[in-house]
């Protein structure tokens, strides 16, 4: 092992109290000193919020100044408060208490328990899902697995804001929150709720911090022996403290104020768990004495990825928007971010896959390399283009999609319906592939339109359309494919996604990618309902939506790509629109009354394929496309088949006969080359319509439905130098004649 190597692993403990200091810049140099009084960190993405604190603590505790039992560092995960333990034992500050909230309080619950109350303390119960599914039955309504989840997580959030049954539902209608059930309802399931675990003397984690306020608050011996333990607080990620948190906090600190927090408003992204950035705000005018340090310089991210992350908040209103950071880079130039348009989204995934491969024969680490879209929905497509490019991956947050349950019964109804074929009532009435999976996915829960809100329900409902455009597309590129031969799509598919989990790309929802950073970050699906998300209604729905994404840029650390799709699938209309967080960030887009330097720069790749063969105007400029109409007679075209061919099928064709051939033993000579099926080079309306067109380069090519940009790359030389009437590898002289 070499001295390099150890130093990384093995960090030697600093030998005075004052080493502990060396290598902090002077403002996480500010904050290890101020050990007394209130302090408040306002610590930006990636400017070193956790060093400053450990080596504050570990500074107080090594000059003598704290005793180590005496602090308790609270944070929001175990992941966190690991981390936290670990640097502090690397800093020779052993002793310190660095806990979640819910740790620190069921163990002060298990210790005051017989005292306060007297016995043993409750059995905490692990899961309440099957307690409130109870409830629900007892209240004779009837909840499937889904509306059970989010349900639960309403009843969660009810109680960490300390709203009690029978107010539920007027803060339903104060926080124009979107409620899985009706609000009464939801208020008589949570009642019962309550009382099924009094009547089974159990608990679970929100009464844990109930309790814990509870008895602080009834008996002022108890709060005054945890106060005289712990006398010095630090409270990191401070933006997201809930209500029931803040009281609990405000008991173990008392009437002193030797307390410091740390936190960043431009970072509340957790507010329907009942998390506020108020407590962090309002810090100053609760403690007019606090000592208030700004962290601004970033040692993540590079001056092109921070000079992004700034421009978007520069455009940000309300609160929090007004309390925000404005970032200086530490780190030498790198690339600019890239905008990258798409004409839809397997394209816009191929794309983003193309590029990943690039990064890493570059020399980026796979594991150094995420994916982030906004709904776990969206992975499916992006899984598969990375299989396709043979880039391992792993999802973060969230099953594999094929592994979801709602996509397992589905499965499993789709293969039932395969087997009865006719005998099927569901698909007396269904006809053609489609619509014989959105008869038999009704049952699951699909529905032609997306249910309100957000939650369980919502991904669910994600889940089966998504399968229902997988059925599309299938008959799109299969025609007259038949359930059984969907049926054996899928399992295919969910096959070659079984592998043993290998360290590879991250797939994530921005969610769940907080707190985490990459070399290589990109942010797809970048449109208009899913960023910000469709539900998010009100000024600050949408600003925390903008907040996300912030966190999302400043996740990377060199390379950013931000991608979007104009339309969903291949030949698709291109109604969608980027989204309006980027206006005046990307080139050629314009952000009214925006902020002075809020600019954007950068270069662009809008891609390859429709979208950028059909216009090369700014997306600002773009206009949604026409109905598609019959080139011949002028009838606006519906059937797939004929809008590839751009006419009805009963007018007059201008094909080229004798290029039709040529490309149809070509077609047949790379698809026996490829071992494949021949629809799986082009289908025969494809090589109908490129007869028709005869086109002579690629922006012509591309655009003919059943091309797109991956065929291009694939077939496109091939496909010009026939229509151009050159000979190629694989075609006889013969038929180059067309004799």
């Amino acid at each position: 092992m070499t001295a390099a190597t150890h130093s990384t692993l093995f960090p030697q403990v600093p030998e005075t109290p004052d080493a502990v200091l060396d290598g902090l810049d002077p403002e996480q140099r500010e904050v290890a000193l101020a050990l007394h009084g209130p302090v408040c960190v306002l610590a930006g993405a990636g400017t070193g919020k956790t060093r400053a604190i450990t080596h504050r603590i570990a500074y107080g505790v090594r000059a003598g100044i704290v005793q180590p039992a005496t602090v308790l560092a609270v944070t929001f995960t175990n992941r966190a408060a690991g981390e936290m333990r670990g640097r502090l034992r690397q800093l020779g500050a052993t002793g310190v208490q660095a806990r979640t909230f819910h740790s620190a309080a069921l163990r002060q619950l298990q210790y005051f328990w017989p005292k306060a109350v007297g016995g043993e303390l409750p059995r905490l119960l692990e899961r309440k899902v099957q307690l409130v599914a109870e409830a629900a039955a007892r209240c004779q309504l009837r909840l499937d697995r889904n509306e059970l989840r989010d349900v639960t997580s309403e009843i969660e959030w009810a109680k960490v804001t300390q709203t009690v049954p029978a107010d539920y539902p007027a803060a339903v209608a104060k926080t124009r929150r979107d409620a899985p059930r009706d609000p009464a309802e939801l208020s008589q399931i949570y009642s019962m709720y309550e009382q099924l675990k009094r009547d089974r003397s159990v608990i679970d984690f929100e009464d844990v911090l109930l309790l814990t306020v509870g008895i602080l608050q009834d008996r002022s011996d108890i709060a005054e022996h945890v106060r005289g333990q712990y006398q010095h607080f630090v409270v990191d990620e401070y933006q997201d403290v809930s209500p029931l948190q803040q009281r609990l906090l405000d008991l173990w600190v008392g009437d002193r104020d030797d307390l410091c927090v740390v936190g960043d408003a431009s970072q509340t992204i957790y507010s329907f768990t009942g998390a506020t950035p108020d407590h962090l705000l309002n810090f100053r005018t609760r403690h007019p004495g606090a000592t208030v340090v700004k962290l601004v310089r970033d040692y993540r991210s590079t001056p092109q990825v921070v000079h992004l992350a700034n421009g978007l908040l520069s455009q940000a209103r309300g609160r929090a928007a007004d309390h925000r950071l404005e970032l200086v880079s530490q780190r030498d130039k790198g690339p600019e971010p890239v905008y990258a348009e798409y004409s839809d989204e397997p394209t816009e995934a191929e794309g983003t896959a193309r590029r990943i491969r690039d990064l890493i024969a570059a020399g980026v680490p796979a594991g150094e390399i995420a994916v982030l879209y906004r709904v776990n929905s969206q992975s499916e497509v992006y899984e598969q283009a990375l299989a396709d490019a043979g880039v391992p991956y792993q999802l973060r947050g969230a099953e594999r999609f094929f592994e979801r349950a709602e996509v397992r019964e589905a499965g499993t109804a789709l293969r039932g319906a395969a087997r009865a074929g006719r005998n099927d009532s569901l698909l007396d009435e269904a006809e053609g592939l489609p619509s014989q999976v959105r008869a038999v996915l009704s049952t699951k829960g699909w529905t032609s339109q997306p249910p309100a809100g957000s939650g369980a329900v919502r991904d669910r409902w994600e889940s089966l359309a998504a399968l229902v455009r997988l059925a599309e597309d299938f008959e799109t590129a299969k025609p007259g494919a038949t359930l059984t031969d969907l049926v054996r799509e899928l399992d295919e598919r969910a096959a070659a996604q079984h592998a043993p989990t290998v360290q590879g790309v991250t797939l994530a929802s921005l969610h769940s990618a907080k707190g985490l950073e990459w070399d290589a970050v990109f942010l797809v699906g970048l449109t208009e309902g899913m960023m910000p998300i469709a539900y998010a209604r009100t000024d600050e729905q949408v600003e925390e939506e903008r907040r996300l994404m912030y966190v999302g840029i400043t996740r990377a650390r060199v390379h950013l790509s931000l991608s979007w799709a104009l339309s969903r699938s291949p030949g698709g209309r291109a109604s969608r629109r980027p989204t309006r967080f980027l206006n005046g960030l990307r080139p050629g887009s314009a952000a009214p009354g925006a902020r002075s330097g809020a600019g954007g720069g950068g270069g662009i790749d809008r891609g390859t394929g429709r979208a950028a063969a059909a216009s090369r105007t700014s997306t600002a400029e773009r206009r949604p496309r026409s109905p598609v109409r019959c080139r011949v007679c002028g009838r606006t075209l519906t059937d797939a088949g004929e809008m590839k061919l751009m006419r009805c099928e009963e007018c007059p064709s201008d094909m080229d006969e004798a290029l039709y051939g040529r490309l149809y033993d070509w077609r047949a000579a790379q698809a026996a080359l490829l071992g494949q099926p021949d629809f799986c080079v082009f289908t025969e309306k494809t090589l109908m319509a490129i007869a028709e067109a005869v086109p002579s380069t690629e922006g012509e090519l591309v655009v003919i439905a059943g091309v797109g940009n991956r065929k291009l790359g694939r077939f496109g030389t091939d496909v010009l130098a026939i229509c151009a009437g050159e000979t190629v590898d694989g075609e006889t002289e013969e038929s180059a004649d067309g004799t």
